[in-house]
C-alpha cells in the first residue's frame, strides 16, 4: 500500500488485517481499540479455530465456500490454514471441488475478486485493467471458461479456476497474493442452461465468432502488455481449438505459457524421469508407446523427445523410439489422416512391414513386436491397458513403466491395482486421477498422481525471481527433470514416483532455481550467479506470517 492505512481500512483489508491477532499496542496505533474483542490471539490459535470450523462443514462445496470467504476476509490466515493442512485443503481449494464451485459460481458468488473482462466492454479494456485492485502484478491466470476441467463450457463460472490456481501459486510457489490477478474473459457462453438461468452473472449471449474472438484476445493481450509488461500470463482451460493457436500466437511476444499443454507435459515427463531412474534405464534407451494422439498426448511426447535429445539422441533417433496409437491404430507415415503435429511421431510404414498384420497395427501389436519399456495413456479409453497387453510388457522388462493418465478415474486406461497384480508388483505407476494406495505384502504403496501443481507454482516463482521475459521449452524440460530427481521412489521402492503434497513447496524452490538457471542460460533473464539467484528466490517468496510491528 502506498499510504499508511489506519482504522477500519486496515482491519477490513484482507491483505493487511490480523483480525484478533492485533496486539493492544497495534489497536491503539491504528485506531482499532474497541473494534475487536479484548482477547489477543496468535496466528496459530486463529488457525486452530478456523480448522475446527472448517471441519464442521457438511460437504466439500461448503468447505470450499468457507475457505473462499476466509480468503476474502484474511489472506494471511487463509494461506496459513492451507499451509498447515496441504493434503486436506488442496482438493477443496482446487480440483476436484473447484469444478462444482464453477458450475454454481453465480449461486455462491459473495464478493468480487479479480477482473471480469467482458466483450461488451471491449472499447474500455484499458479502463478495466486500470481498475485492478493492486498496481504491481507478477502472475495473471486467465480463462475464457469454455473448457473447465471435464465440465465443458461454464461461461463466467470459469473464474473459479484462476482464483483457485492462483491460490496454489501462492501456497506452493510463494507468489505474494497481493501480486496475483485472476481474470475471466467473458465472451459469452454456449451453455444453454446458463443462458436460461436467471441467476447467471455473465454476458447472456452465445459465444462470439472466431474472428471476433481472436481480435478481442489480441486487444486484451496488447492492453496487458502496455499495463503490465513484465507479468506472467498463464492461459487456463481454453478449448482445444483455441489453446494451441493462442500459445503459438503469443509465446514469443510475452512471458506466457499454457498449463494444460506445457504443464501437463512437464509433470508427466517429471514422473517418467524419476521412473526411468528407478528402473535403471534412461529414457533415451527406452522404447515408448503412447495410446492417444490428441493435443495432450502429443504435448507429452514433444517434451519426452526433447529430454531424449538432451540425453544424447538425435531428433530422428528419438522419434524412432516413440510409438503412437490412436483410435485408428499406429501412426505411420503412409496414413493420410494425420495432423502436422501427429505426423512428427509417425513411424515409417516399412518398420511394421513384417508384422503379419490383418490391418493397421494396434496397441497389442506394438507391445508384442517392439521392446517396449514405457506404456502411456491419454486416450480416455477405459480399460484399454488389458491384462494381456500388460503381462506381455512385463515379460519384456524388469520394471515396466505404466502411466494411465486419462481423467477422470472412470476413463483411466487401467486401475493401478490391476497393473500391480498383472506385473507382480514390479510396475512403476503414475496416474492422471487420484487413486487409493496399493496394498502389497502388508505394505501400503501410494500412487503418484500427475497433477500440474508440481510444476506451475515453481514456474511462477522461477520467472518472478529470475525476472525472465519468456518461458522456453528448455525451462519446462528442466522443471520436469528436477521434479523427477525429487522422486521419493529413488530412495524407497514403496514410495510414489512424485513427492507427497506436504513436500511440494520445498520441491518448488528447487525447481525454481533450476528453471531460473536455465532462463539465464537461454538468454531470457539477466545474468546472476547461483548465490544471487538463490537470494532472489528467497526475497520474492511470500510466507503466511503476520508482520511484526516495530516498537
Amino acid at each position: 500500500m502506498s499510504e499508511e492505512m489506519t482504522g477500519q481500512a486496515k482491519l477490513f483489508d484482507a491483505l493487511t488485517t490480523k483480525g484478533t491477532a492485533f496486539t493492544r499496542a497495534e489497536r491503539r496505533k491504528y485506531g482499532l481499540l474497541g473494534l475487536l474483542p479484548l482477547a489477543e490471539k496468535t496466528l496459530e490459535q486463529q488457525v486452530e479455530h478456523c480448522w475446527n470450523e472448517f471441519s464442521t462443514r457438511r460437504n466439500d462445496l461448503d468447505k470450499h465456500i468457507y475457505l473462499r470467504a476466509l480468503q476474502d476476509r484474511n489472506e494471511t490466515l487463509f494461506y496459513r490454514v492451507l499451509r498447515d493442512h496441504i493434503p486436506e485443503t488442496m482438493p477443496i481449494v482446487y480440483t476436484p471441488t473447484v469444478g462444482e464451485a464453477c458450475q454454481r459460481f453465480s449461486e455462491i458468488y459473495r464478493r468480487p475478486r479479480g477482473l471480469f473482462v467482458s466483450y461488451p466492454d471491449r472499447d474500455e479494456l484499458r479502463e478495466v485493467l486500470c481498475n485492478r485492485p493492486e498496481r504491481e502484478i507478477d502472475v495473471i491466470v486467465v480463462t475464457d471458461g469454455q473448457r473447465i476441467l471435464g465440465l465443458g463450457d461454464q461461461g463466467i463460472g470459469g473464474m473459479g479456476i484462476p482464483i483457485g490456481k492462483l491460490s496454489l501459486y501462492t501456497l506452493i510457489g510463494g507468489i505474494d497474493p497481493a501480486r496475483t490477478l485472476p481474470i475471466v474473459l467473458d465472451v459469452g457462453t454456449d451453455n444453454v442452461e446458463l443462458l436460461e438461468d436467471p441467476q447467471y452473472l455473465g454476458w447472456r449471449h452465445r459465444r462470439i465468432s472466431d474472428d471476433d474472438y481472436y481480435a478481442f484476445i489480441d486487444q486484451f493481450v496488447a492492453t496487458v502488455r502496455e499495463e503490465l509488461p513484465d507479468v506472467l500470463l498463464q492461459w487456463e482451460d481454453f478449448a482445444t481449438t483455441h489453446a494451441l493457436p493462442l500459445l503459438e500466437r503469443y509465446r514469443d511476444k510475452l512471458l506466457t505459457f499454457n498449463d494444460d499443454i506445457q504443464g501437463t507435459a512437464a509433470v508427466a515427463l517429471g514422473a517418467l524421469h524419476g521412473a526411468a531412474k528407478v528402473a535403471g534405464r534412461p529414457l533415451a534407451q527406452q522404447q515408448i508407446v503412447m495410446l492417444g494422439a490428441g493435443s495432450a498426448g502429443i504435448g507429452v511426447l514433444d517434451m519426452v523427445k526433447r529430454e531424449m535429445v538432451a540425453q544424447g539422441l538425435s531428433d530422428q533417433d528419438a522419434s524412432e523410439r516413440i510409438w503412437v496409437v490412436d483410435i485408428q491404430g499406429l501412426l505411420t507415415d503412409d496414413r493420410t489422416d494425420l495432423s502436422e503435429e501427429q505426423r512428427k511421431f509417425a513411424q515409417p510404414a516399412n518398420r511394421v512391414g513384417d508384422w503379419s498384420l490383418s490391418g493397421t497395427a494396434q496397441l497389442a501389436d506394438v507391445v508384442h513386436h517392439v521392446d517396449i519399456g514405457v506404456l502411456l495413456g491419454l486416450s480416455t479409453a477405459a480399460g484399454a491397458f488389458t491384462e494381456e497387453i500388460v503381462r506381455e510388457l512385463a515379460r519384456k522388462t524388469k520394471r515396466p513403466i505404466i502411466f494411465p493418465l486419462s481423467n477422470p478415474t472412470s476413463r483411466a486406461e487401467a486401475h493401478p491395482a490391476e497393473l500391480d497384480e498383472w506385473t507382480d508388483g514390479r510396475a512403476l505407476i503414475a496416474t492422471g486421477s487420484p487413486f487409493a494406495p496399493l496394498q502389497r505384502n502388508g505394505v501400503e504403496r501410494p500412487i503418484a498422481q500427475c497433477n500440474n501443481v508440481y510444476i506451475f507454482p515453481a514456474m511462477g516463482l522461477a520467472v518472478t525471481a529470475a525476472q525472465a521475459t519468456r518461458v522456453t521449452d528448455e525451462m519446462m524440460r528442466v522443471a520436469a527433470a528436477t521434479l523427477g530427481d525429487a522422486s521419493p521412489a529413488l530412495t524407497d521402492p514403496n514410495q510414489p514416483l512424485l513427492p507427497a503434497w506436504a513436500d511440494v513447496p520445498d520441491v518448488a524452490v528447487r525447481i525454481a532455481h533450476a528453471v531460473g538457471t536455465q532462463a539465464i542460460a537461454d538468454g531470457v533473464a539477466p545474468k546472476r550467479s547461483d548465490e544471487e539467484l538463490t537470494e532472489r528466490i528467497s526475497q520474492v517468496r511470500w510466507t503466511p506470517e503476520y508482520p511484526s510491528e516495530q516498537a
